[in-house]
């Protein structure tokens, strides 16, 4: 049977106060889904690796010093379950990530958080590149509206369904948490 891990990335007070302003997202349910898969892991002796984000400048929401930073107590990590701090989008770029999944013998990595179009994704593709199998928690990701270069506003959920048909097939394996906790 393959070894998996279950990475939790960037569930952070930053993207609840977000939320809590008004902010348009998408996958409204995630954090329910998240949760479900942190307690299926947990029971089952599983691997979970906690992935949080620091802002490295100093009006970043996410800076270390700032609220934002914290982690929604959904996603808080147990005594023992490694947590991975990381400055830029991927959290296998410049953190110990790969080493910690390789020393506990994973072959494949169920990526859900936050944003399902930037750190999730970005992991994903890192962890496909490393040989890793992805499963991207399609219902257990969330991301915010976007105006692009051109001036043209795409919704929450449109950017949340083009991050999840770029990524299947080819990356990785598009699945829904009750997919997944069925496997």
């Amino acid at each position: 049977m393959m070894k998996t891990a279950l990475l939790v990335i960037d569930v952070q007070m930053a993207l609840a106060h977000d939320d809590a302003s008004g902010t348009e997202r998408s996958c409204p349910g995630a954090e329910d889904n998240i949760a479900s898969l942190l307690e299926k892991y947990r029971l089952s002796g599983g691997t979970v690796v906690h992935i949080h984000h620091n802002g490295t400048e100093s009006d970043d929401p996410f800076h270390p010093n700032a609220p934002g930073s914290a982690v929604q107590p959904v996603a808080s990590p147990l005594p023992g379950e490694p947590v991975v701090i990381k400055t830029g989008s991927s959290g296998f770029v410049g953190t110990p990530l790969q080493s910690i999944l390789q020393e506990a013998g994973v072959e494949r990595v169920i990526l859900c958080g936050a944003t399902a179009n930037h750190c999730v994704e970005s992991t994903t593709r890192s962890a496909a590149d490393l040989g890793f199998q992805p499963i991207y928690a399609a219902d257990a990701v969330w991301t915010y509206g976007i105006k692009g270069p051109d001036g043209v506003s795409h919704t929450a959920e449109q950017i949340h369904s083009v991050s999840m048909a770029t990524l299947e097939g080819e990356i990785a394996a598009v699945k829904s948490t009750k997919d997944i906790l069925s496997m």
